[in-house]
């Protein structure tokens, strides 16, 4: 299979050199706006050149799209006209008249598509789904989760705010595990705008507390600097079992209990720290996907979705008060 890759960034590299040993890839094309981070990704991984997405769309079976987010509908539109398979890093886009666009124009080309929720192929939120789908939790009371990053992103980086950018992630892994939606938004947030951080950057700090479905309530915190790694868990609480994803020797967290050692070194510092393997996997996952030999374990109606999620929270902050996902239309 040839595969064009649009995007030679840090994870857009990640992903080359992924495709780049899986067995079925014979051949990769890649494309960046700045053409020297194209050449390095491709003398390294062996891919071809190509000037802009567009010139590679005869040499390819399948598209990933790992660029910048400004372009993620522009590339899923490019892919659709193509009859293209397409695999796309979250999210579609910023809001819901492009997503829905994107969402008709797929659906009418009859294309896969797979968007790029990695949290999906993780060990630990794939035992968690696995447990709550058999029954063996009972009733969820209520589930916790955290997002913090080590750092904040770098400066240029496209921020669209903690609940789309960041907690989106959680929006996306919390349905997926629960198999519930979510009814009620409410969120808030603040900003430490110091110089090293950005004067202009959105919340660094975001607090949800969603209602599901079922009656589970959903406590949420994301944080863009923790100083003592990327710290990414999950709580469930149910009738039969409490349980964690996340809870590891390496956890960025301190005890100050008596006697409990302190966080194994290295702490995940990055996003790929924590999560290579589950990246690796998805990819391979589309891969499968792009053959036509599975469904989509990860479609653009999956970040619609998730994309409604951090909306409300954006109303919710914004005007101090629940939302309701039924008005996020």
């Amino acid at each position: 299979m040839r595969v064009g890759l649009v995007g030679a960034g840090r994870i857009g590299a990640f992903h080359a050199r992924t495709l780049a040993d899986h067995p079925e890839v014979s051949e990769i094309v890649v494309t960046d706006p700045m053409p020297d981070r194209a050449e390095e990704v491709a003398a390294e991984t062996g891919a071809d050149v190509a000037a802009d997405a567009a010139a590679m769309l005869d040499r390819i079976d399948a598209m990933v799209v790992a660029a910048a987010t400004g372009v993620h509908a522009e590339m899923m539109h490019m892919a659709a006209g193509a009859g293209l398979p397409v695999f796309c890093e979250k999210p579609i886009a910023t809001d819901l008249p492009a997503t829905d666009a994107v969402v008709e124009r797929v659906r009418a080309a009859n294309v896969p598509a797979q968007i790029g929720f990695q949290r999906r192929f993780d060990a630990g939120y794939r035992s968690a789904k696995a447990l709550v789908d058999s029954g063996q939790i009972g009733h969820l009371y209520s589930v916790r989760t955290t997002t913090h990053d080590h750092e904040p992103p770098p400066e240029g980086y496209q921020d669209t705010g903690i609940y789309r950018d960041t907690q989106i992630h959680d929006f996306d892994v919390l349905r997926y595990v629960t198999g519930q939606e979510v009814e009620e938004a409410y969120a808030d947030g603040f900003t430490i705008t110091t110089a090293a951080f950005g004067e202009d950057r959105p919340i660094d700090t975001g607090v949800v507390v969603l209602s599901l479905t079922e009656g589970t309530k959903v406590i949420m915190s994301g944080i863009r600097h923790d100083p003592l790694g990327h710290d990414v868990r999950m709580e469930l609480f149910g009738t039969e079992d409490s349980v964690a994803v996340g809870l590891e020797p390496r956890l960025p967290l301190r005890s100050l209990e008596e006697g409990v050692p302190g966080p194994q070194e290295p702490t995940p510092k990055t996003f790929l720290d924590r999560f290579a393997p589950a990246y690796r996997a998805e990819l391979a996952a589309f891969i499968e996907v792009a053959q036509g030999r599975r469904a989509s374990p990860c479609t653009p109606d999956d970040a619609r979705a998730a994309l409604r999620i951090a909306i409300a929270c954006d109303v919710s902050r914004e005007q101090h008060r629940p939302v309701a996902l039924k008005e996020i239309t």
